[in-house]
């Protein structure tokens, strides 16, 4: 009992702290290159309001975002009707943003052009009709299922909210539910723990039709039971994302570094980092990333709110293409806009031109 009220009383998320971020500015290095953010929440949390205003004063700050991806985040769910079609709401919440933003009153991004929200897939073979609601409720925008299987032994890991339990990629229910994704033409965003990447890889052989996306690069842990182990887990994820990566039904979101569970230690800081000094930290991270997935199969995200604990909107881009520097045009048009635009099937060829 004590081990689990102590994990209750960790803040999952770290504060965000607009005096402490305002410490630094830097100008977006290359505003005129397309970046599709394959990767945001909107919510209206006590304490924490982020939503299109807040986003929209985030995307606007200097880099040129073109379209936006929701992802599932436990927002606006319905508060009556059967419990397994409660995330529908969060799908006609993200709908109707996208719909505001496609008036083009709120400036020329696509905001939310893709959406991504929870189905229980231990549902089995139920779950299809959840989908099929998600479908009609999204407008032509609902792309695929959120539902998070992050766990680890240690409680201070566990997100109490998920649901998340040990060997969910393995569950017979789970798998009969994950099989109705791809015959409607839906894809699965794995988000999990660097040890439970190697679960994944026999889900992915299992389902060669389904396409995935592991989010956040896969979770490298930093703090509880990995805390001061950084070369071991380094070590550990690195052989867990090549192996992934021989499987092709397999994309890669390279973002999310800034969270508590990472322990990077942005956040612990007098000043917030610097792009260059984001990049130093994550390129080694990045590296393996596009060696083994390829910039056909990777796409940056920024993970905002969440990583905004960490640094800003701008540097968190602004490391991203520190640490392209060296691709070829065509790599980094692929890494922040059109293997995203491709992977969520937006329609925005038009805008992915560079002035």
């Amino acid at each position: 009992m004590g081990s689990q009220s102590a994990a209750l009383n960790v803040p999952r998320f770290l504060r965000v702290r607009p005096d402490w971020l305002a410490l630094h500015s830097e100008p977006a290095i290359e505003p005129d290159l397309p970046i599709v953010d394959c990767h945001h929440h909107l919510w209206d949390r006590p304490g924490w309001r982020y939503l299109l205003d807040e986003l929209l004063e985030d995307m606007t700050a200097g880099h040129r975002v073109v379209a936006t991806v929701f992802i599932q985040c436990w927002a606006m769910h319905r508060g009556n009707g059967p419990k397994a079609f409660n995330a529908v709401g969060e799908t006609e919440f993200a709908n109707g943003v996208a719909a505001m933003s496609a008036s083009l009153d709120y400036g020329p991004a696509r905001v939310c052009a893709g959406i991504v929200s929870y189905a229980d897939l231990r549902l089995g073979a139920v779950v299809e009709e959840v989908l099929n609601a998600h479908i009609d409720a999204g407008g032509g925008r609902f792309r695929g299922v959120r539902q998070i299987v992050a766990w680890d032994a240690d409680e201070i890991l566990v997100n109490p909210e998920s649901g998340a339990s040990a060997g969910m990629l393995e569950d017979q229910s789970f798998r009969e539910g994950f099989s109705r994704l791809a015959p409607l033409g839906l894809s699965f965003e794995a988000w999990l723990y660097h040890p439970q990447i190697k679960e994944l890889v026999p889900l992915a052989r299992a389902f060669p039709e389904t396409l995935i996306v592991l989010n956040h690069a896969g979770g490298p842990v930093g703090i509880g039971p990995y805390a001061g182990k950084r070369d071991d887990v380094f070590a550990e994820w690195s052989a867990s994302i090549i192996e992934l990566a021989t499987c092709p039904n397999v994309f890669l979101k390279f973002g999310g570094l800034g969270m508590r569970v990472n322990g990077l230690g942005f956040d612990r800081q007098a000043t917030p980092p610097s792009s260059e000094r984001v990049a130093s930290v994550l390129s080694p991270f990045f590296d393996v990333c596009v060696s083994a997935f390829g910039s056909d199969r990777c796409m940056f995200e920024s993970n905002f709110p969440v990583d905004k604990g960490s640094y800003s909107y701008v540097v968190c881009w602004n490391a991203f293409k520190r640490m392209t520097g060296g691709a070829s045009a065509d790599e980094k048009a692929s890494l922040f806009s059109r293997t995203a635009a491709r992977f969520y099937k937006l329609d925005i060829s038009s805008d992915l031109r560079v002035p």
